[in-house]
């Protein structure tokens, strides 16, 4: 059968409008453009001769520097739960949620998620839009995570940046037709529908120059997520076939996170750090172009010489040779022979305005001279230059607020793709032996009514783990060591200070509150051996000054509690 006879699904004709307004919109163009000036490729197109490409790349310095700053922070999920209905089952989910804490830290740790939120960081200050897609692995019943590009992505409403909220996703992928060819003959589609699965051409709008070019034949898969009665549902197919039919996830949000960079009215996707900066970056460059040119053509002086009169015209470009004048002429007309034009004057304007592009652009963009930080930290304490770094790093508040927005997404989406694709989960516990102290790690079975019941809350944990951030930490600690608070005399003095302090304060709070909690612990231990020393000192007491048949009924009575602890442990046994 003709392909022009088949008919093509319904995903497909909604994938392609779809594509037709993010096209109207040159959403493809710019990603294109935003990566390209980002990369160094900022005269692309261009054919010159006689002229080098020169370029001032300052949109990588500025992206780097930020996309840097919100990076030198650790992120841990912490969820609580909001059921207080259920007197019973409170004290139980506090202790569920504080192993889903743990477990959420280990999918984090797993899937490389630190290297994955800097790659989405990075590619929401590039091109406006950082997205994940999360996929359950089937072996282990837990999420895993998938960057995929601003142009794989096409929302029902391209005009609300709320993900949860969207009629419908469509999520495109591009994969070789073999492998598609296999899910969908694993989703029981006939022969007859797959020999209509083939290679295709669909790859024009993806982002990135050499992903334009694929070795193997390669097809779209085009994955549709909408709600109805609040569940997820999915539909997967390519042009002409049907590959999954309409099933019911189970899921209440959509396996989609995204990170905009900074909002932009009306538009779902957001605004990028890139694109405001190109027009000054293509002046700059066309600047330095100039310069270039004016500096090859007159800052260096011109030979001048009367061929006639030289008798070895060859050696005028030879350095060090003797230029051999004709006709017996003197000292005097050598002017007149051979000669040089000197160079012209270059206004200094040209340079004034490629300094002044470069700079102001750096400034009005946040990362100028003093945002990045020419502080001597030899000549300043870490609490100084924190201050400093704090006080240039003020702009990039809304970025950072928009990350913690965007992991606590991703915490709602583990934790819903935990509780329906799990009837139980196995999460680790330490339990702390109270004679030796030792921790051991054991697995607790939670099950899926548990975690259905927790009705939980998400929030994501900032801390600091720049070098300025532990130097001040670090001089913090030695200041309490100097002041003498780590006596045991004055640690009831230390632990009420530390509790009056923030939880982002520079001094280790949660550091200190723990240390001083095993110490205390240390000493309640201490007290009881020595409690039970004296005791075991008066009764050595009492035994020796009393006289035989005292000693004989202390015997006695020794081991008749002896013999009660053997039973008990027997009968236990």
């Amino acid at each position: 059968m003709e392909l022009e006879k088949i008919k093509e699904t319904d995903i497909w004709t909604l994938y392609e409008q779809s594509v037709s307004y993010c096209r109207m919109m040159g959403m493809f163009t710019d990603t294109d453009r935003n990566h390209r000036m980002y990369n160094d490729d900022q005269w692309n197109g261009l054919k010159v001769e006689g002229i080098e490409k020169v370029q001032y790349n300052f949109i990588k310095p500025i992206v780097k520097y930020k996309t840097g700053i919100i990076m030198t922070n650790l992120f841990a999920i912490n969820y609580s739960s909001e059921n207080f209905e259920n007197r019973e089952f409170r004290n139980n989910a506090t202790k569920i949620c504080k192993l889903l804490n743990k477990k959420a830290a280990r999918i984090w740790e797993h899937d490389y998620m630190d290297v994955k939120l800097r790659l989405v960081v990075k590619d929401a200050a590039i091109n406006d839009e950082g997205i994940i897609y999360v996929t359950l692995d089937k072996e282990t019943g837990l999420p895993t995570n998938e960057i995929i590009d601003k142009n794989d992505i096409f929302y029902g409403n391209e005009n609300d940046s709320d993900i949860q909220s969207q009629p419908y996703i469509l999520v495109k992928q591009r994969k070789p037709v073999s492998e598609v060819q296999q899910i969908a003959q694993d989703n029981g589609v006939s022969d007859e529908e797959i020999v209509h699965i083939i290679g295709d051409y669909d790859n024009i709008e993806e982002a990135g120059e050499t992903a334009k070019y694929e070795k193997d034949p390669m097809c779209t898969l085009v994955t549709k997520l909408y709600k109805s009665n609040g569940r997820v549902h999915f539909v997967q197919s390519t042009r002409y076939v049907e590959i999954k039919k309409d099933s019911d996830t189970g899921l209440k949000y959509y396996p989609v996170a995204h990170l905009i960079w900074e909002e932009k009215k009306g538009s779902a996707r957001g605004q990028g750090e890139v694109r405001q900066l190109i027009p000054n970056q293509l002046e700059t460059n066309k600047t330095a172009m100039r310069r270039a040119l004016t500096v090859k053509n007159t800052a260096y002086p011109n030979k001048v010489a009367n061929i006639e009169k030289i008798s070895n015209p060859n050696d005028i470009d030879r350095v060090g040779s003797t230029i051999k004048a004709k006709g017996g002429s003197t000292i005097d007309d050598v002017s007149k022979i051979f000669s040089y034009v000197q160079p012209a004057q270059m206004s200094t304007d040209a340079e004034k305005l490629l300094n002044e592009l470069i700079n102001s652009t750096r400034e009005l963009a946040g990362a100028g001279e003093i945002a990045t930080g020419q502080v001597n930290p030899e000549n300043a304490s870490g609490r100084a230059i924190l201050a400093v770094k704090q006080a240039s790093e003020q702009p990039l508040t809304e970025h950072l607020i928009y990350v913690k927005v965007f992991v606590e997404e991703l915490a709602r989406i583990y934790l819903d793709f935990i509780t329906v694709y799990n009837d139980s989960i196995q999460l680790e516990d330490e339990i702390v032996d109270p004679m030796t102290n030792e921790k051991t790690t054991v697995l607790v079975e939670v099950m899926k009514a548990s975690l259905e019941a927790l009705q939980p809350v998400v929030k994501v944990d900032i801390t600091p783990k720049g070098a300025f951030d532990k130097y001040a930490q670090e001089q913090s600690v030695e200041n309490l060591l100097s002041a003498g608070m780590f006596n045991s005399q004055r640690i009831p003095e230390l632990k009420l200070y530390i509790k009056t302090l923030d939880d982002d304060s520079v001094m280790p709070k949660q550091k200190l509150l723990d240390m001083i909690e095993e110490w205390e612990q240390e000493q309640q231990k201490i007290s009881a051996i020595n409690v039970q020393a004296q005791l075991m000192q008066q009764k050595f007491n009492q035994f020796i000054n009393s006289d035989i048949d005292g000693q004989a009924s202390q015997m006695a009575n020794i081991m008749r509690q002896l013999q009660a602890q053997r039973s008990t442990q027997s009968a236990e046994r």
